[in-house]
C-alpha cells in the first residue's frame, strides 16, 4: 500500500539552461561488414558535438534497432554524461520515427537533427546561429553547404529576392569542403563546374547558401508543428524526409539555408585517417548559457507555400525560363550550360 504523499507531487519541472538540442538517430544492427566502423564513427560525431558546441547543448541519441553490444556501449556513454537522453528501441523503427521520439518532449528553441556519421568542426554552432540572426525567416540551416541546392525547395526565397542583388551566385567559399562531401558519398572527385560558384543570399555581413541537405540541419522548434502527426512507414528514404523535414519549414514560411563556409564533415561508413586528425585538432569550446529564445518565430504562411512549392517549381521546370533566371543572376553561358545539363 502507499504510505504518505509522493514528495514531488505538484512540483514544477525545473527549466533547463539549454536552448539547443542535438538529436542523433543511430542504427547499427551489427558490427560487421558495412557497419564494422559505425560505432567509432558515431563516437567522433557525438564527442565532436560536445567538444565544439558554444552553448550548454543537450544531446539525444535514439538507438533504432541497434544490436545489444552497441546499446551496452551507449549506456556507458550515457553514464559518463556524454549523452543527455538515451532512447533504446529494440526493433528498427526508422530514422524519422526515431527523430520523432526525441522531438515530442524537446522544447529547446533550436533543434539540430544529424546523421550519426557527421564530424562537427569548430564554431559550427556560432556559424549556424549567425545565419538565423541575419535571416529572421530562416527555418532550417545546415553547417555544410552542398552544391546545386539553389532550386531545391527555395521558391519562397527566389520569389522574394529575385530582383535583389542580395541573391546572387558567388564564388564557393570552401571548394575543398564540397569535394570532401562528394567523396563521402562515393564520388571519386568533384569537377570544377560543381564548385566554382554557388547560389547565395546576403544580409548585412552574413552570406548563406540557398538550400540545404538532410544529413545535418538545425531547425527552429516551431517548424515541427507542421510535421505529420503519425509515424512514417519508411525505415529510411521514401518521401519521409521530404514530408517531415522539408515541407514543415516551407509551410511555416521558412527559408532553407546553409552556412557559406564548411563547418562539419560527412564521414560515411569507413574510418579514414583524416577523421582522427580533424578530431584531434578540434578546440574544446568554453560553454556559455546562450539564450536563443529571442530568435524570431515563424508563422504559418499558406500563400508563400503555394507560390513557392506549386507555382515556382513549375516555372523553373521550363528550361528557357531557368536559363534566363541564371543569366540574370550573373552566370556565364558556360556556367548556365553546366548548371542545366
Amino acid at each position: 500500500m502507499r504510505v504518505g504523499d509522493n514528495p514531488v507531487r505538484d512540483q514544477k519541472i525545473k527549466k533547463s539552461d539549454a536552448f539547443h538540442r542535438v538529436i542523433i538517430p543511430l542504427y547499427i544492427p551489427n558490427e560487421e561488414g558495412y557497419y564494422a566502423d559505425a560505432f567509432e564513427i558515431f563516437k567522433y560525431c557525438l564527442l565532436s558535438v560536445k567538444k565544439t558546441s558554444n552553448s550548454f547543448i543537450k544531446i539525444s541519441v535514439v538507438s533504432n534497432g541497434s544490436c545489444a553490444a552497441v546499446n551496452e556501449k551507449l549506456a556507458l556513454l550515457f553514464n559518463e554524461d556524454a549523452i543527455d537522453e538515451l532512447i533504446i528501441e529494440k526493433r528498427a523503427i526508422g530514422k524519422i520515427n526515431s527523430i520523432l521520439k526525441a522531438l515530442r518532449t524537446a522544447d529547446e528553441r533550436l533543434i539540430t537533427v544529424t546523421d550519426a556519421d557527421v564530424l562537427f568542426d569548430n564554431n559550427w554552432e556560432k556559424a549556424v546561429l549567425d545565419v538565423f540572426k541575419a535571416f529572421p525567416k530562416a527555418g532550417s540551416v545546415s553547417p555544410v553547404p552542398v552544391f546545386r541546392t539553389h532550386f531545391r525547395h527555395t521558391g519562397n526565397i527566389w520569389i522574394k529576392h529575385f530582383f535583389s542583388k542580395k541573391l546572387y551566385f558567388r564564388s564557393v567559399k570552401n571548394p575543398e569542403g564540397l569535394t570532401a562531401f562528394a567523396k563521402s558519398i562515393g564520388w571519386s572527385r568533384l569537377d570544377l563546374k560543381f564548385k566554382d560558384v554557388i547560389g547565395t543570399i546576403k544580409a548585412n555581413d552574413t552570406t548563406a547558401v540557398l538550400g540545404c541537405s538532410h544529413f545535418v540541419v538545425t531547425y527552429k522548434r516551431e517548424v515541427f508543428n507542421e510535421s505529420p502527426k503519425k509515424n512514417t512507414d519508411f525505415l529510411l528514404g521514401g518521401n519521409s524526409e521530404h514530408l517531415y523535414l522539408d515541407v514543415p519549414v516551407l509551410k511555416m514560411g521558412g527559408y532553407r539555408l546553409a552556412t557559406y563556409d564548411n563547418h562539419a564533415f560527412h564521414m560515411g561508413n569507413s574510418l579514414e585517417p583524416w577523421m582522427k586528425d580533424v578530431y584531434d585538432n578540434l578546440i574544446t569550446s568554453e560553454k556559455q548559457v546562450l539564450d536563443y529564445s529571442s530568435l524570431k518565430k515563424l508563422k504559418k504562411n499558406k500563400l508563400e507555400y503555394f507560390l513557392g512549392e506549386k507555382i515556382f517549381r513549375k516555372i523553373i521546370g521550363i528550361k528557357t525560363i531557368q536559363k534566363n533566371m541564371l543569366r540574370y543572376k550573373g552566370l556565364t553561358s558556360e556556367q548556365i550550360k553546366n548548371f542545366t545539363s
